[in-house]
């Protein structure tokens, strides 16, 4: 616990200063650059863990740790993706009702389980619960919302059942598992 408190510590360290060099004056007092009299010499004493009133991190660890926030802020980022029913024209009240439920589902708000009992496109009737959020996850659902294709239940759903050939599967996802 105490290890993750030093991590988080200098991670603050990492997004307040915006250079390895800013870190280091921030550690020196005026008395130091009193008695010093030179920056450059205070620098490399708090660097060398000699002077300063905080957490001595080298610049390698410092631009390493900066790297890691910088790419953690960009995943941020790039996670609050658009949502697939956006702009679209939804005339079908299941995709209507799918559309809104899809950002609180891509965000782990609300978790959704679909039924659908249907005919697949060889004229076998399915059936199967549907992970919503799952299958957010690993699916485009662009085409789903723009009606170039129809929601059906897949053999890797929570359960899927062919009522013709007796086929049935059952699988655990992220959030939910079939007992």
């Amino acid at each position: 616990m105490a290890d993750e408190e030093a991590t988080a510590g200098s991670d603050n360290i990492v997004t307040e200063f915006n250079t390895y060099e800013d870190f280091l004056d921030s550690q020196i007092t005026s008395l130091d650059l009193y008695y010093l009299e030179d920056e450059e010499l205070a620098r490399q004493l708090v660097e060398l863990g000699y002077r300063g009133s905080g957490e001595v991190l080298k610049r390698e660890e410092f631009e390493a740790r900066k790297a890691a926030a910088e790419a953690s802020r960009l995943s941020k980022r790039s996670q609050q993706k658009t949502l697939a029913s956006s702009g679209k024209e939804l005339r079908n009240i299941f995709l209507k009702a799918l559309a809104q439920r899809e950002e609180a589902n891509r965000s782990g708000k609300m978790t959704t389980i679909i039924f659908i009992r249907d005919k697949n496109s060889r004229g076998q009737e399915i059936s199967g619960y549907i992970d919503y959020a799952h299958r957010l996850k690993t699916e485009d659902f662009e085409p789903y919302f723009s009606g170039r294709k129809r929601l059906l239940p897949r053999p890797s759903d929570l359960s899927f059942y062919n009522w013709e050939t007796q086929t049935s599967t059952s699988n655990p996802t992220d959030r939910k598992s079939v007992v």
